[in-house]
């Protein structure tokens, strides 16, 4: 069967290097009875090129060969397939923390605690996977047990901030008829938050224990982790009524791996080396708006974020 692909090359907007050379030499590793058609999504940010292949190796072919080619420039390449019924998600299910949000809140309360480094240790292995993440945050929240809870609004007023393009890709999907869940390993005193600042849907996470103002040591059962990250994506696509194929999973992490594998594009962004071989999309040097030029966006039809604080 002959289907039709999109080869796709992002770069971070502050630093766009996706130009009319580069653009060229990818193209022409493109074999030229495949070619259809090429599009800036993003003048310097983002480009496509179409193809038609009967052959399944071929897609990786392609991407590999660009890969390698524009591997000393901070250009994302990747191959997704381009089907006007389906390119466009219509379910984005999110990570939060290092996804979402640019900073790992468990980590960051640890700060106060003068426990950074052992905490940041665990999140890193379990993220990793090494580690099963329901033991690893019963090990993290533990240590934090006694803690003020009113650390937890301190932490968020002070430090948690959006990962560049979240806002976009929030907007601009809803606007076009997505559900967007926020689906975390994290905590719903920050989920609800983020949801309620960027836009998602619904969100869903992890409860701390909190007793006499203080932080407990427990989380509240179940747990809320890999398998649980799936169940939310399958839940959303059969209440929505979707196909496999209208939905996006974006995350980092390897608690994240199960439902990224499941998406209909499955995109690791910034993410362990576990995840990005899993996943059929990587963006490693871009943000989250090359989540959207996946999908064939064009810059005019993003919806703008707010201005910078500050």
């Amino acid at each position: 069967m002959t289907l039709c692909h999109a080869l796709v090359l992002t770069s971070p907007p502050a630093r766009p290097a996706v130009g009319r050379e580069v653009a060229d030499r990818a193209l022409g590793l493109i074999p030229g009875p495949a070619r259809l058609d090429c599009i800036w999504l993003a003048e310097g940010e983002a480009w496509q090129a179409l193809f038609a292949t009967d052959d399944p190796r071929e897609p990786g072919r392609v991407r590999a060969a660009a890969a390698a080619a524009l591997a000393h420039l901070p250009i994302d390449v990747n191959v997704v397939q381009h089907d006007d019924a389906s390119r466009r998600k219509k379910l984005l299910v999110a990570d939060m923390e290092s996804t979402v949000i640019e900073q790992e809140c468990l980590d960051e309360l640890a700060d106060y605690v003068g426990l950074r480094a052992r905490i940041s240790e665990i999140t890193e292995r379990a993220m990793r996977g090494e580690l099963v993440f329901e033991a690893a945050l019963a090990e993290r929240v533990r240590l934090l047990g006694g803690l003020d809870a009113g650390t937890l609004e301190t932490l968020y007023r002070e430090r948690v901030t959006p990962m560049p393009g979240a806002h976009e890709l929030v907007a601009t999907m809803r606007r076009n008829g997505a559900f967007c869940a926020l689906v975390s390993g994290g905590f719903t005193y920050f989920t609800e938050r983020i949801a309620a600042r960027l836009g998602f849907d619904s969100h869903q996470a992890n409860t701390l224990d909190i007793a006499e103002g203080k932080l407990a040591g427990t989380v509240a059962r179940p747990v809320l982790g890999r398998e649980a990250k799936l169940g939310a994506l399958e839940r959303l696509r059969r209440e929505l009524g979707l196909a496999a194929p209208e939905t996006l999973a974006v995350g980092d992490g390897a608690n994240d791996l199960d439902m990224i594998r499941a998406a209909g594009l499955g995109v690791a962004f910034r993410a362990k080396p576990i995840v990005a071989d899993a996943a059929q999309a990587a963006v490693r040097h871009g943000d989250l708006t090359a989540l959207l030029y996946l999908q064939g966006y064009r810059k005019a039809e993003l919806v703008a974020g707010p201005p910078p604080a500050g």
